[in-house]
């Protein structure tokens, strides 16, 4: 375990904390939907999806939000994704997150799982880093007094819907995040004004902001975001990367409600491959399946002799029906005994037909 007490660690402005405490209610009610975008490349080539879903929830009988994000797709023929799922406060506090990343480059793939969570008075962070066959475990904890201001990348995407909304990034705002090394750094927001961009056959007025990571032991990090004014993403980009996340059907614009006793849920489909742990579980499961699979091949050579023998006697034969010849060439195999199995009698017939 590594302990980061001692380390001197960055600490959020009065203004980021300000804003924290600012947050209202009736705001978090209207934040509450999917964002949908397509991830495109510099050619504008379409490479995967990226979704954004929240909403209510209730953790250890605490009210707050369950924020789920995934990206997948291919850069350059090379599978990779990130999934986030979190629990976040009225605050934005983080309670609880789990954040998989993974890049599936051939005979190197590298994965990278954490998971955060408060535990009483400190922030527990475990990360797992695997890199081919290499693994790598680590953990890190934080004094939870000396993560005030804290946003995570789950919480990072409520606040962004809440400025988004205010149409306004209040200056000097210093909040606190983790680089890739899972260091305490600074990150920020900055207005970036609004712009016209064209969403389907529309050209809406957006809202832009900038985020920033600085870290003392790591490049530093920025995205630009713009957003509709009733908070919907429309494009997403991490600036140096050929990738662009980009909104291509306008979506049902979420105004406020005359009820607001009476808020209305979307609908998610449930799509296992975007689940993280069942994802994991599925990949788990597939290579015990393919390692039992090969070595039961490996302990049973007769098995590959078989199947060439009946290849081979298939294509001598090209039956027009494969299945029932497959049935006939293995009946012998059976430990039931056959007064006549069927492929004496399709010989019998096909012998029949010739006279």
């Amino acid at each position: 375990m590594e302990e980061l007490k001692d380390l001197i660690v960055p600490k959020a402005s009065i203004e980021a904390i300000e804003f924290l405490q600012s947050i209202e209610p009736e705001e978090l009610q209207l934040c509450l939907f999917v964002d949908s975008l397509v991830t495109i490349s510099d050619t504008g080539r379409e490479l995967g999806e990226f979704t954004i879903t929240i909403q209510q929830a209730t953790y250890h009988d605490e009210d707050c939000y369950l924020i789920h994000a995934n990206s997948h797709g291919c850069i350059d023929d090379i599978p990779c994704g990130t999934s986030i799922m979190a629990y976040v406060s009225k605050r934005l506090a983080t309670l609880e997150q789990h954040h998989h990343e993974y890049v599936k480059i051939k005979d190197h793939p590298l994965d990278r799982k954490s998971y955060m969570v408060r535990q009483e008075d400190q922030l527990v962070v475990n990360k797992i880093v695997t890199e081919g066959q290499d693994e790598k475990r680590h953990t890190f904890t934080f004094p939870w007094s000396s993560v005030e201001g804290f946003i995570s990348e789950a919480s990072n995407l409520l606040m962004l819907r809440i400025l988004a909304k205010r149409k306004a990034v209040p200056e000097n705002m210093v909040f606190l995040s983790l680089d890739t090394e899972t260091h305490l750094c600074t990150s920020t927001f900055k207005e970036l004004g609004l712009r016209s961009q064209t969403v389907g056959r529309e050209v809406m007025e957006v809202f832009g902001i900038e985020r920033a990571i600085q870290s003392e032991k790591d490049l530093p990090s920025m995205w630009h975001f713009f957003f509709l004014s009733d908070g919907h993403l429309t494009s997403r980009v991490q600036i140096g990367s050929p990738v662009t996340m980009r909104l291509i059907q306008m979506p049902l614009l979420k105004e406020k409600e005359e009820d607001e006793h009476k808020p209305v849920f979307e609908k998610k489909p449930l799509i296992w491959e975007e689940d993280m742990h069942l994802y994991s579980k599925f990949l788990d499961r597939k290579e015990e399946l393919k390692a039992n699979h090969a070595t039961y091949v490996r302990h049973h050579p007769e098995l590959k002799a078989i199947m060439a023998d009946f290849l081979q006697f298939l294509l001598l034969r090209k039956p027009e029906d494969i299945f029932v010849f497959a049935a006939d060439y293995f009946a012998p195999f059976s430990s039931q005994k056959h007064l006549e199995t069927s492929f004496q009698t399709s010989k019998a017939n096909h012998v029949t037909k010739n006279n």
